[in-house]
């Protein structure tokens, strides 16, 4: 089974694609160097700060994780969230509005960047094997399959304390949602917005939340999304042959078997431009 792609990464306004070759791919609002990705090498994976759409948001960061361990970022840094050079041992990552997590070979975790809403509370997590960010609050999946989260949780966003049988998890703004190894999907959080309605999903291999959607690929390699499509980034009922999605703030993407990227959704700043991209491999 699939878990969340560490191949692909939607942001508040770019997108980032790892190759096979280890090089990276970037399109995108390049205010805060974000997309500044052209020189890394020898990456395995991926990640792309992403927040909910707002007048006071915007700028992003992109992290990179090497085949030794170590780290690449680039972007805004306004609260340390790239301060991510001397981490040694990562196995994977994952990024937020304003922070950064690596989960550790011995299944730690380490946290940089905001932490004012308690998102970077995470130094008591042991035996983690999936990490995810949302805007204001992170989650993981432990080795048991059970859940962890921390941060705001207003809407509820955090109350993973029952899941079970997990195989991955990803956060948004104000939701999470997590895919069981049955291939059942489950959500919390916010509910107007229609986010959180994936009770019907069967199947699903892979998943991953935007700030206000929440999108899912079958066995088949089609894709399901629910929640806000005020830009089209729901409109993904044709995309056939996808073995992984990421949901941005008003985009989402699709990773093909081939290795070509499929987009919909908000293209203001070029963050859909990505259908030129190819070797674009999970691992």
């Amino acid at each position: 089974m699939l878990a969340n792609s560490s191949v692909l990464a939607a942001g508040r306004r770019h997108s980032v694609g790892r190759r096979w070759d280890g090089t990276v791919r970037a399109v995108g609002s390049t205010a805060a160097a974000e997309c500044r990705v052209e020189r890394w090498e020898d990456v395995v994976a991926v990640a792309a700060g992403n927040v909910h759409t707002a007048t006071n948001t915007g700028r992003s960061h992109t992290v990179g994780l090497r085949s030794d361990g170590t780290m690449l970022a680039t972007g805004w840094n306004g609260d340390g969230q790239c301060d991510v050079a001397g981490w040694r041992g990562v196995t994977a990552v994952a990024a937020g509005w304003r922070r950064t997590l690596g989960l550790l070979t011995d299944g730690r975790v380490l946290a940089v960047g905001r932490s004012s809403e308690g998102q970077c509370d995470v130094q008591s997590w042991r035996e983690m094997v999936v990490l995810s960010c949302g805007d204001w609050h992170s989650v993981g999946v432990r080795a048991d399959g059970s859940a962890l989260a921390a941060g705001n949780s207003r809407r509820g966003q955090c109350a993973v304390e029952g899941w079970r049988d997990l195989a991955s998890i990803s956060a948004g703004y104000l939701h999470t949602v997590g895919l069981r190894a049955d291939g059942q999907a489950v959500a919390t959080g916010e509910r107007a917005t229609g986010a959180c309605a994936v009770g019907e999903w069967e199947n699903i291999v892979a998943l991953d939340a935007g700030s206000f959607h929440t999108v899912g690929v079958t066995a088949s390699g089609r894709v399901l999304a629910v929640g806000d499509n005020s830009y089209g980034q729901c409109e993904v009922g044709d995309w056939r042959d996808i073995v992984a999605v990421a949901a941005g703030s008003t985009h989402t993407l699709g990773l093909r078997s081939n290795g070509t990227v499929v987009t919909a959704g908000n293209n203001a700043d070029g963050q859909c431009e990505a259908d030129a991209w190819s070797g674009v491999r999970l691992p």
